[in-house]
């Protein structure tokens, strides 16, 4: 499938969003009061891999024994070309009838009337199994725009069996940078980079985030501003240098092996992410044991993780079976089956009934362990992020990229980043 350039993305949402400045939202088209009987086709889009695919087949399959009118056709990719393909649909008005949602998009998706408002289908979604906290993950301004399926930490991964062979020991959990580093160094001096330590993580938002909290800062202000500066983040992308220079994984290797990971593919012994990537990592790497180490830190102290129910489902405002639809946004997100079939692959259970149909045993029960162990690092979560977050998260991976295969400067790529968010922030 050919990827569609990311500067054709952006426009897209410069064009989604200004096309629907002043306009009322889109409303439903439910063509009257609800069937329950009615056959009805739904397009259901998300982000993944063959083990999420696998996953919701067997999803699909339980509702479908309680729903065998509801057809579900799905689609998927990875995570840069799914938002890419979200933007141009959102632009034509064409989004699928239910798709995976991020709570970055929250903002731009919401106030543009491009997702339906949940509470137009309230007979058919049961919220009261979430805790208020994790509802405000989906919700702007008083009005619920989407569910999380799930919560996660930022949390860093570690191959076991390769470790074990290379005769190495875990980095320290909640370690410093510089500690984080040596080690990566240690790795890949040991294995002549087969695997090497792992991945330049400045190429992450994320990791940028978590120093940030660290200081007392956040990535954005409340009223929408950058916040940090262009001083901060060409400190923190110059940090990662020696990273680039034979420690981590070359950027041209992961190109060719993409949309799989290094840490994926084992061609990295450790990795950064989302702590509900574990049953992803697994299934991709083949290992047989991954440990979830706590990321470093540049503060002991610092409340500096926060849970994340980024990963979201939603509903298009213009779907002609908003009742349907909602049907199956509840089974996704509130079932045991979800529970039973997911674990925490899609984050750690958000909601009560989800949780019960959760067997906490295996990678889940790990899962669950390692919030447990960082539980003395978290803090408040961030406001909803600002419209336009999710093409920034992108573009500062885009450039990380570029650092990694020297087709950029750090001073050339900080002013691109700041001169894109000026032109997305101020739109």
């Amino acid at each position: 499938m050919s990827r569609i350039r990311t500067t054709a993305a952006w426009a897209a949402a410069a064009v989604f969003a200004i096309s629907l400045v002043g306009c009322t939202p889109a409303t439903s088209q439910s063509g009257g009061s609800f069937d329950p009987d009615e056959k009805v086709s739904l397009d259901f889009a998300w982000w993944g891999n063959d083990d999420r695919a696998a996953r919701y087949a067997k999803l699909i399959e339980a509702f479908n024994e309680e729903h065998p009118n509801i057809t579900i056709k799905t689609t998927f990719t990875d995570f840069p070309s799914y938002w890419e393909q979200r933007q141009v649909e959102a632009a034509s008005g064409s989004l699928p009838d239910v798709f995976q949602f991020s709570d970055s998009y929250l903002r731009q998706y919401g106030e543009s009337g491009a997702i339906l408002d949940l509470n137009e289908v309230a007979d058919q979604i049961d919220v009261t199994t979430f805790d208020d906290s994790l509802l405000g993950t989906g919700r702007l301004d008083g009005t619920q725009y989407s569910l999380p399926t799930g919560y996660s930490l930022w949390a860093n991964f570690v191959n076991e069996d390769l470790l074990k062979k290379a005769g190495l020991e875990l980095p320290a959990a909640g370690s410093s940078f510089e500690e984080f580093d040596d080690w990566l160094a240690e790795v890949t001096e040991k294995t002549g980079g087969d695997p090497f330590g792992g991945t330049d993580y400045t190429q992450r938002i994320q990791v940028f985030e978590l120093q940030l909290r660290a200081a007392g800062k956040a990535l954005y202000t409340d009223d929408g501003e950058l916040g940090f500066t262009k001083d901060e983040l060409a400190t923190f992308w110059e940090s990662g240098a020696p990273l680039r220079d034979g420690i981590t994984i070359p950027q041209q290797q992961l190109e060719e092996i993409s949309p799989i990971s290094g840490f994926g593919s084992t061609r990295t012994l450790s990795e950064m992410s989302w702590s509900n990537f574990l049953g992803g990592y697994l299934a991709d790497s083949g290992a047989s044991s991954i440990a979830i180490v706590a990321p470093p830190t540049t503060d002991a102290g610092a409340k500096d993780l926060y849970r994340q129910g980024g990963l979201q489902v939603a509903i298009s405002s213009r779907t002609k079976h908003p009742e349907a639809a909602a049907i199956f946004l509840d089974y996704v997100v509130n079932s045991p089956e979800a529970g039973e079939i997911f674990g925490t692959t899609l984050g750690f259970p958000a909601s009560s009934s989800k949780l019960e149909g959760t067997k906490l045993e295996g990678p889940d029960q790990q899962v669950a362990d390692y919030i447990e162990s960082v539980s003395d690092r978290i803090g408040d979560a961030p406001p909803p992020a600002v419209v336009g977050y999710g093409s920034l998260e992108q573009k500062f991976w885009d450039l990380g990229k570029e650092l990694g295969l020297g087709t950029k400067s750090v001073d050339a790529a900080v002013d691109e980043f700041f001169a894109e968010a000026d032109v997305i922030l101020n739109n």
